[in-house]
């Protein structure tokens, strides 16, 4: 029987400002743009509020900046179930922002991000101390790049030495500590990210992926202490490393792609509650690939991630049988 798992995610608020366009504009041009709305996001409260979804207790902690952005931003991960009675507000700093350019074309869409960490980077070893003592009390603990690396530093150590798994979800891609790496249980980057932080090509398109570049750059990250590496590769779905061999999991398509923004953090969250729950790693990694397919077929980053229903939906709609349905009905 699965339990209802407890989860913290120590990470990042964005308030993202999403434009589509036909095409992305070149140094020095000037593009009409189709659409612009604004959608609260972030890495870090983006996973969190995806593992509420489906059901997990979930804390957050991290930091906004005291004006309209963070407040929205508070009251959609609070309304989506997270505890978020630990995130501070800086007063002297903007929220974060995430300007997200979507080229929409007949080819399908593609993102260009860029990122104002705000209050994000202003968060400090200090303000996260409380849980040296409190973390054992969780089945999981979810952690990104955009808040300091210190700050993450300091919770992987809190959780390795209380015995508590640790997914680092490493972006945006930068370089990692060989001590951190050496608390964390379960490392998933994308491609470019898994490539740039082992410092080996990955090649992958619709064609497939190469399979000893996955391997390759799988034993890289290994080697460095890290116990698990989940690779998600886009159109080719994703793979995992561990001491049991490697695996690949299929991607779930949609008929379309409206928006490819949170899909990373929609597929880790996803696994992260389903394998905490009691789901073996095989059957979290095809549940959160059906996630992470409805959210890339909806707008916005927090809008667009599913409920526990939804993906259930999906998975009896794909003939998917060997997620345990019935037991899923717990989390809800």
């Amino acid at each position: 029987m699965l339990k209802r798992p407890k989860i913290l995610v120590v990470g990042s608020f964005m308030m993202d400002l999403i434009a589509s366009a036909p095409k992305a504009p070149a140094s020095g041009e000037t593009v009409i743009g189709t659409d612009f709305r604004t959608a609260p996001g972030g890495k870090g409260a983006n996973q969190a509020v995806q593992c509420a979804r489906l059901g997990a207790e979930v804390v957050m902690a991290g930091q906004v900046g005291d004006d309209a952005f963070g407040k929205e931003m508070l009251e959609t991960a609070a309304r989506a179930g997270v505890d978020v009675s630990h995130v501070q507000k800086d007063p002297d700093k903007s929220s974060g922002v995430g300007h997200i350019l979507l080229e929409v074309t007949e080819r399908g869409t593609q993102n260009r991000i860029t990122v104002v960490p705000g209050a994000n980077y202003s968060t400090t070893v200090e303000q996260v101390a409380w849980l040296k003592d409190e973390i054992g009390r969780f089945d999981m603990v979810m952690l990104q790049l955009e808040i300091p690396m210190e700050v993450n530093m300091a919770v992987a150590k809190y959780a390795k030495a209380a015995g508590v798994p640790v997914m680092l979800n490493p972006a945006p891609a930068a370089a990692l500590p060989e001590e951190l790496l050496r608390c964390v249980t379960y490392l998933s980057p994308n491609e470019h990210e898994a490539a740039a932080i082992a410092g080996l090509p990955l090649r992958a398109d619709e064609s497939g992926v190469s399979k000893d570049d996955v391997e390759a750059v799988s034993a890289v990250l290994r080697s460095r202490g890290v116990e698990n590496v989940i690779i998600t590769l886009g159109e080719n779905g994703s793979s995992a490393a561990g001491p049991g061999g490697i695996d690949y999991t299929p991607c779930v398509r949609m008929p379309q792609v409206k928006d490819p923004t949170a899909a990373g953090d929609s597929f880790v969250a996803s696994f992260c509650t389903a394998h905490a729950a009691g789901l073996p790693r095989a059957q979290a990694l095809a549940f959160a690939g059906h996630a992470a397919a409805i959210t890339v077929s909806r707008m916005g980053a927090m809008p667009s991630l599913p409920t526990m229903e939804e993906v259930q939906a999906l998975l009896r709609e794909r003939e998917y049988r060997e997620v345990y349905l019935a037991e899923l009905d717990a989390l809800r």
